[in-house]
C-alpha cells in the first residue's frame, strides 16, 4: 500500500483516531521524510511560496493571540496591514538572493496549490529512523501548534523548529501541545491562508468557532412610563423624592460603548437629579427645603405646559457636619475580578477614605463564599492602616451578600456614634446568590436594621451581572442612595465632591403630592418617579417610607399638563359624571397646590410644606425661563426618548441638543458638557 493509499483510507475514518505524541512526532519525521524523497530542489516549487508561509504564520498568530484574549477576531485585517509591506520588502530580498533557500523558492501557485494539510489525520507510524535534520523537528513538535498547513511542508525543519520558539516567546502559542485531532484555521483566516481553488474539507471544530457575545444579566425594575391622567377622575399625584443618580451613569456607559441603553435602565427622575441646579436654597436649618415652582410651554408639545417644581435642601457646613461611623461592606466573590468592578471599587474607597475627618471611623466587611470582617473599627487618623486594608482586597467566592450585610451592621452598631452618621455602604456588582437572595428577603431585613438609626448606601460597579433592581430596593428600604460608578471620575463626584449630600441626612421620608385643579388643568402626566409612585392616602402616613435628602441635595419634578379646554388634551370629558364644585373665587386662579412632608432624621412625626402654584410662577416663552429650568427640561426629553415614550416619538434628538446647548451656561465640571456628548452619540446609535 503507498503512503497515498494510506492517506486516503485515513481521510475517510469517522471519527479520526486521536493520535498519542510519540504518533505525532513520527508522522511529522515521516512527512518530512516523503518531502526529501520528492526532491526539495524539484524544477517547480511544490505549495506556496516562502514569503506566503511567513505571512500563513503572522496571520495565525496574530489571529490565536486575538480568539484566546479578546474574545473576537480583528486578526486578519491587522495582519494583513502587516503583511503587504512586509511581502513587499521579502520579494525584493529574493530577486536579490539574501534570503536563505531563496534560490528554492519558486513563485506561489495558486491554482493547482495543494490541499492544506489540515484536512488529513495524523499519519500511522513509520519504521525507517528519522534523519538528524528530521529528528531535529521532532524535537521541536512539542511546541508546534495544532493546526499545520501545507505551507510548512517545504520549509526546512530547523527554520520550522526556530519560527514556532519565536512563536511561543512571543505569546503565540497558548499551549505547549499538539491537538488530538487537527482542525481548520478559523473561517475569516481562511480567507487568506487557503488558496482560491482549495475549499476547506471540514467544517471548523467547536473550539475554533468564536463563542457568541454573552447575553446580558443585567436587572432592572419593570415600571411601566407613567400615563396621562385626567385631573377630573383623578386630580392628586402622590410619590416619594428620589436623590438616586445610577441611572445617568449607567445611560452614559451603555451610550459611550455604542449601543442605545435598555429602557427600563433609563429612569427620567435620576438622570434629571444627576446635575447641579442653583435652585435658591433655605437659610436655616429650621427650614430644611425651600420649594420653586416654574410653568413654561412644553417644548415637545404646543398644546401642554411643563410645570417644573424644584425642591432644595438645606446645606449644612463642613465644620458643622457630624461624625461618621462608616462600614464598607465590599462584594469580592469571583464575578468582582474585572478592572472596572474591584480595582475600581478600591480606587473609589480611596478617594472616599482622603475625605473623611479625624474624629471619623471606618470598618470593612467583605463577602464572597461567606462574610469577613477585613477590619475592626478604626479611627480615620490611622489612614495608611485603612488604605492597606482596602488594598489587600482580593477576589474569589460565591457571593453571601446576606450573611455580609449581618456582619456589617453589627460592626455598624459595635461603633454606633450618637448622634452622629452611622452608615453602610454595600458595594457590589450583582446578586446575592448564597444565603438569603430574593429582592423581599433583603427588604425585610433591611427595614429592621434602619430602625436601629444605622442607614445604608449602595454602589455598583460593572456591567453584564447588574442587579440594579435590588440595588434600588436596598437603598431605598434602607433610607439611603443608590449610585452607579463606572468610571474614577463618576466615584470622585459621587463620593467627594457630593460627599455632604450622600452621607448627611437633613430629612427622611420626604413625600410630595400635587393636587391639580380642575377648572384649570385638564390632564397631567409626571415625568419619570414610576418606581417612587405612592398611594394618595400613602402621603399621610408617617409608616409608609420615603426617600430621604441630604445636605445640599436638589430634587426636581416635571409635570406636563394640559389647560382646561385645550385640544391637546386626550380624554373626553364624563357623560354621566358629576360636575366639578365651583372652588372658592382665592383658589380658582391655582394651577396647582404641592404639599412635602418630610422627617427629620431622628424623628418619627412628620411635618408639612406648601406651596401654591398660580399664573404668578409662568412664563410665557420656553427660551425666558431661568437656565436650569431649560436645562432639567432638554434632560427630561432626552430620557423620555431613551425611554420610549410617545410623546417624544416625532421629537428629534436635534431639538434636544439644541434645548440643552442654549441651556449650558457654567460648567465647573464639565457635566453638561459630557451630556451634549451623549445627545449626538443616541442620534447617530438610533438613525443606525
Amino acid at each position: 500500500m503507498t503512503m497515498t493509499d494510506e492517506f486516503d483510507q485515513l481521510g475517510n475514518l469517522a471519527p479520526a483516531p486521536r493520535a498519542s505524541s510519540s504518533a505525532r512526532a513520527r508522522a511529522l519525521a515521516a512527512a518530512m521524510q516523503a518531502f526529501d524523497e520528492t526532491g526539495k530542489n524539484a524544477a517547480r516549487g511544490k505549495g506556496s511560496s516562502w514569503w506566503q508561509r511567513q505571512s500563513s504564520v503572522l496571520n495565525r498568530i496574530w489571529s490565536t493571540r486575538m480568539v484566546t484574549q479578546h474574545r473576537y477576531l480583528a486578526g486578519s485585517a491587522l495582519a494583513t496591514m502587516l503583511i503587504i509591506p512586509t511581502a513587499a520588502l521579502l520579494t525584493f530580498e529574493l530577486t536579490r538572493g539574501n534570503l536563505p533557500n531563496s534560490g528554492q523558492v519558486a513563485l506561489p501557485q495558486v491554482l493547482d496549490a495543494p490541499k492544506p494539510a489540515v484536512e488529513r489525520v495524523p499519519v500511522p507510524p513509520v519504521e525507517k529512523p528519522a534523519e538528524p535534520r528530521q529528528q531535529e523537528a521532532v524535537r521541536g513538535s512539542d511546541a508546534a501548534p495544532s493546526v499545520q498547513s501545507s505551507r510548512q511542508r517545504d520549509f526546512p525543519a530547523s527554520d520550522i523548529a526556530r519560527l514556532l520558539n519565536k512563536q511561543e516567546a512571543s505569546g503565540g502559542a497558548a499551549k505547549r501541545s499538539v491537538a488530538p485531532v487537527p482542525a481548520a484555521p478559523p473561517p475569516v483566516m481562511a480567507e487568506r491562508a487557503v488558496p482560491m481553488a482549495a475549499a476547506p474539507r471540514y467544517a471548523p471544530t467547536e473550539r475554533e468557532v468564536l463563542p457568541p457575545l454573552e447575553e446580558s444579566r443585567d436587572r432592572f425594575a419593570n415600571a411601566d412610563t407613567n400615563p396621562v391622567k385626567s385631573v377630573a377622575t383623578d386630580p392628586v399625584s402622590t410619590f416619594s423624592v428620589d436623590v438616586d443618580t445610577a441611572s445617568y451613569a449607567f445611560v452614559r456607559r451603555s451610550l459611550l460603548e455604542g449601543h442605545l441603553p435598555d429602557p427600563d435602565s433609563v429612569r427620567v427622575e435620576e438622570m434629571i437629579n444627576y446635575f447641579p441646579y442653583d435652585w435658591p436654597r433655605p437659610q436655616t436649618v429650621d427650614e430644611p427645603f425651600r420649594t420653586t415652582v416654574t410653568v413654561t410651554p412644553t417644548p415637545w408639545n404646543s398644546g401642554t405646559r411643563l410645570m417644573h417644581v424644584a425642591i432644595k435642601g438645606y446645606e449644612a457646613a463642613p465644620a458643622a457636619q457630624p461624625a461618621t461611623n462608616l462600614v464598607f461592606l465590599i462584594d469580592v466573590s469571583g464575578s468582582m475580578n474585572a478592572p472596572d468592578r474591584l480595582p475600581l471599587l478600591k480606587s473609589a474607597f480611596r478617594l472616599l477614605v482622603g475625605k473623611l475627618k479625624p474624629e471619623d471611623k471606618v470598618s470593612i466587611v467583605t463577602y464572597a463564599g461567606n462574610a469577613g470582617t477585613v477590619l475592626e473599627p478604626t479611627s480615620a487618623r490611622e489612614r495608611d492602616k485603612i488604605l492597606a486594608a482596602i488594598d489587600n482586597l482580593r477576589p474569589g467566592g460565591s457571593t453571601a451578600g446576606a450573611e455580609g450585610i449581618d456582619a456589617a451592621y453589627r460592626l455598624a452598631r459595635q461603633a454606633f456614634i450618637q448622634g452622629g452618621v452611622n452608615r453602610v455602604m454595600l458595594a457590589t456588582d450583582g446578586d446575592f446568590n448564597v444565603g438569603v437572595s430574593s429582592d423581599e428577603e433583603l427588604k425585610r431585613i433591611i427595614e429592621q436594621r434602619r430602625k436601629d438609626g444605622i442607614f445604608l448606601s449602595v454602589l455598583g460597579f460593572g456591567k453584564g451581572n447588574l442587579n440594579d433592581s435590588l440595588m434600588q430596593t436596598l437603598a431605598q428600604n434602607g433610607n439611603g442612595t443608590a449610585v452607579y460608578i463606572d468610571t474614577l471620575a463618576e466615584a470622585q463626584k459621587a463620593l467627594v465632591d457630593e460627599a455632604g449630600s450622600t452621607l448627611f441626612p437633613i430629612a427622611k421620608d420626604v413625600k410630595i403630592q400635587v393636587e391639580f385643579n380642575p377648572q384649570q388643568i385638564g390632564e397631567y402626566r409626571l415625568v419619570g418617579y414610576e418606581t417612587r409612585a405612592l398611594k394618595r392616602e400613602d402621603f399621610n402616613n408617617d409608616r409608609v417610607d420615603a426617600g430621604d435628602i441630604g445636605s445640599g441635595h436638589a430634587v426636581t419634578a416635571i409635570y406636563e399638563v394640559t389647560p382646561k379646554g385645550s385640544a391637546s388634551a386626550l380624554n373626553d370629558p364624563l357623560r354621566y359624571g358629576p360636575a366639578a364644585p365651583s372652588a372658592p373665587v382665592a383658589v380658582s386662579d391655582e394651577m396647582a397646590f404641592v404639599k412635602i412632608r418630610y422627617k427629620q432624621p431622628d424623628g418619627d412625626t412628620s411635618k408639612l410644606i406648601t406651596t401654591p402654584v398660580t399664573e404668578m410662577n409662568a412664563v410665557r416663552d420656553f427660551s425666558a425661563a431661568p437656565q436650569d429650568v431649560r436645562f432639567a427640561a432638554a434632560v427630561a426629553a432626552f430620557g423620555q426618548k431613551l425611554r420610549g415614550t410617545d410623546a417624544l416619538d416625532a421629537y428629534p434628538y436635534r431639538l434636544i441638543l439644541d434645548m440643552a446647548r442654549n441651556a449650558r451656561g457654567e460648567d465647573a465640571f464639565g457635566y453638561r458638557g459630557g451630556f451634549l456628548d451623549l445627545v449626538r452619540l443616541a442620534e447617530t446609535l438610533d438613525r443606525r
